[in-house]
């Protein structure tokens, strides 16, 4: 059922590079956005937008290789600034606007960029969106900031999958991967058809895999998968779903979904699903 907009209360911060101005969500044009930087003293500058409202918030994680302008950020941006809740989207070390060299970063560098956002961006409880690599980095900070994360968005979460996908290939090309260094990992979605991860880089993230082992996350968690999805099988959430201690767990699959899950239908699914999360705790608040 589509809710009737509630007035918007958000606003933006100082704009760098604006965009065209829209009066609803599902629109194709969008609102006026800006970037600042988040400074760290021992950590690359984060690049990111946020507008001031009402909690629980929202945030956003990419997902590989992407960045905060993507379909489903926007989407959930005008749709939080419609209703006049706060929400940050942001890009990961390397990637998009944020400094930092793509080639030097990991799965846990990542990481703490997730939480320093949280940490310094955010107040009170908070929703987040995790789509693909997105959502496996949304499990880690919900396990390690309990008391801020409120609810869990997964879109196509890949869960250790990086990892998996790797110890899947055959021994003797895990081999030559280790002595090239590198891994052309095959992808749809570059001109190139291949994403390009250094061996340590795989190395490194399987000191954050999570699967096969109870997960210590107690909060509600929807889990939306495209049946369609040729990068992540949708078995990954639906081994998330059984991992997770919380019992308030839904997996829901679109049967003609694809990994991005940027159709307008599947956009509607997300923003409607964010806005049952919103109902939901504002209720038990």
């Amino acid at each position: 059922v589509n809710k009737p907009a509630r007035p918007a209360r958000g606003h933006t911060l100082v704009s760098r590079v604006p965009k065209v101005a829209c009066p609803c969500w599902s629109s194709s044009c969008r609102q006026k956005s800006s970037v600042s930087f988040l400074s760290r003293p021992d950590r690359p500058n984060l690049a990111y937008n946020k507008i001031k409202g009402k909690n629980p918030g929202v945030v956003f994680l990419p997902g590989l290789n992407s960045d905060m302008n993507g379909q489903k950020a926007l989407a959930l941006q005008d749709f939080c600034k419609s209703l006049g809740h706060a929400f940050v989207r942001f890009d990961y070390t390397g990637c998009g606007s944020s400094d930092g060299n793509l080639q030097e970063c990991t799965v846990g560098k990542w990481r703490k960029d997730v939480l320093s956002v949280l940490d310094e961006l955010t107040d009170g409880p908070q929703i987040l969106v995790g789509s693909s690599l997105g959502g496996w980095l949304m499990l880690h900070a919900a396990i390690a900031r309990p008391e801020k994360v409120a609810a869990l968005v997964g879109v196509a979460a890949a869960a250790d999958y990086l990892v998996t996908t790797f110890k899947q290939l055959a021994l003797e090309v895990q081999k030559e991967i280790e002595e090239k260094g590198e891994w052309k990992l095959p992808t749809k979605h570059n001109e190139e058809g291949f994403y390009c991860l250094s061996y340590e880089f795989i190395k490194e993230a399987e000191n954050h895999c999570l699967l096969s082992n109870p997960i210590p996350i107690t909060c509600p968690i929807k889990l939306i998968h495209g049946m369609k999805d040729e990068d992540v099988p949708w078995q990954v959430s639906m081994q998330i779903a059984d991992d997770v201690v919380s019992t308030d767990v839904d997996v829901i699959l679109r049967k003609v979904g694809q990994h991005r899950m940027n159709e307008k239908d599947d956009m509607k699914l997300l923003v409607y699903t964010v806005d049952d999360l919103i109902d939901k705790l504002t209720t038990l608040a």
